[in-house]
């Protein structure tokens, strides 16, 4: 297949400096991998510290914030580092580099800073127009190439824009519903994006990576499972009643389960960068176990949607972007000591965050500090080793 290559004849004058020289902006993992992480690592001790009532003056700081940036600000901005470094493998074009990166990656910016000091109103012009921006160059590039099986994924990412836009519409008091309805809907939509991306690549990395291992994926089946998980998520948004939501809900799991069996998750325990996306995806199964259970009022909401939050999307989040920026960078795909030290923070966390949910309730407080503590150190340790990576061109001197 020849591949589309625009070349810039221009020369810059003496000393100046061209977006595109930049390292940091020569493809879209780089700057949105660093910038999520950055958030995920300042977010949460800002949440907990309001919380606790720390820092009072932080008016904007509450529960509606701090659930509209762990998936609007912090998981949409993985999604899209990862589907613009995607997409230029899938497609051979160019997804946005150089300066129309750095202005992407500027909106973005403009959405935290928004979504922190201004008015709900301001704050919601400039928080919506970011999805739709960054997903019109992929749809772009995915439309010129042919790529018809990956666009679902823009479709997925105009969805989670109309999640966004019930938020703000609840949050200014438009819409009569409460502002985490439309933030739990986005996280099923996450999921299933998990579900399908992880669907292709955890088997093949399992089979690439274990020698003697033969992975089972049975396409059928998968369609079937990502079918009721998005079934799981529009029975919860709609509010259905609630022994329909179980229902659904577990036949999600035990279908998703069945399918991580067949990915043979025991036998990658001695790899951490491949146990750490079968652990994750078992957070998954056990988000939606939780789901039926919160639907039938066993255990509160909050505990299901921070497992699949936490556990699930976080989990696969360090998983992939560690992955990812070691290849992408020319790195050997190998995990250190740092990379298992945020790997098992991760887990540690996701168990703290679930005890906080479900456990007595004088362990909350103290479960709460302790998951907020692994949270932040995981990504605080991802900012520490990786950011020298992604300001840096790569080792090997290929593009990206």
């Amino acid at each position: 297949m020849t591949l589309l290559t625009i070349e810039d004849t221009s020369v810059p004058g003496p000393g100046k400096l061209r977006w595109s020289d930049l390292p940091l902006l020569r493809l879209g993992f780089r700057p949105f991998y660093l910038l999520a992480a950055a958030l995920a690592a300042i977010s949460v001790p800002l949440w907990i510290a309001r919380y606790f009532g720390l820092m009072p003056q932080l008016a904007h700081v509450d529960l509606n914030w701090h659930m509209h940036e762990m998936i609007f600000g912090f998981a949409i901005a993985v999604i899209i580092g990862f589907l613009y470094t995607a997409g230029r493998n899938w497609t051979g074009l160019w997804t946005p580099r150089g300066g129309a990166l750095a202005a992407i990656a500027g909106l973005w910016i403009a959405g935290r800073a928004a979504m922190l000091l201004a008015p709900p109103l301001p704050a919601a012009l400039i928080d919506l127009a970011f999805l739709p921006v960054a997903a019109w160059p992929l749809y772009r590039v995915l439309q010129r190439s042919g790529n018809k099986r990956n666009l679902f994924l823009v479709l997925l990412l105009g969805l989670l824009a109309m999640t966004n836009l019930g938020f703000h519409a609840a949050r200014l008091g438009w819409l009569a519903m409460a502002p985490a309805r439309p933030v739990h809907a986005a996280i099923m939509i996450i999921v299933i994006i998990e579900a399908a991306i992880g669907g292709r690549v955890i088997p093949m990395f399992t089979a690439n990576a274990v020698r003697g291992v033969r992975t089972v994926v049975n396409q059928r089946r998968d369609r079937i499972t990502l079918a009721l998980t998005a079934s799981a998520g529009l029975a919860w948004a709609f509010a259905l009643p609630g022994p329909m939501v179980a229902g659904i809900a577990v036949a999600a799991a035990a279908a998703q389960a069945t399918r991580l069996a067949g990915w043979k998750p025991l036998c990658t325990l001695r790899n951490p960068l491949l146990w750490i996306l079968h652990a994750s995806y078992a957070w998954l199964v056990a988000g939606l176990a939780l789901l039926a259970l919160a639907a039938l009022g066993v255990v509160s909401a909050s505990a299901a949607f921070h497992v699949l939050a936490v556990g699930s999307m976080a989990g696969l989040i360090l998983g992939m972007i560690t992955r990812t920026a070691l290849g992408h960078t020319g790195r050997l795909l190998a995990a250190g000591k740092s990379e298992t030290l945020m790997y098992a923070l991760a887990q540690a966390g996701v168990l703290a965050r679930l005890a906080a949910a479900v456990g007595p309730g004088d362990w909350r407080n103290a479960a709460l500090v302790l998951a907020a503590a692994c949270w932040t150190a995981a990504f605080a340790l991802y900012l520490l080793v990786y950011a020298p990576y992604l300001f840096r061109a790569r080792i090997d001197g290929k593009e990206g």
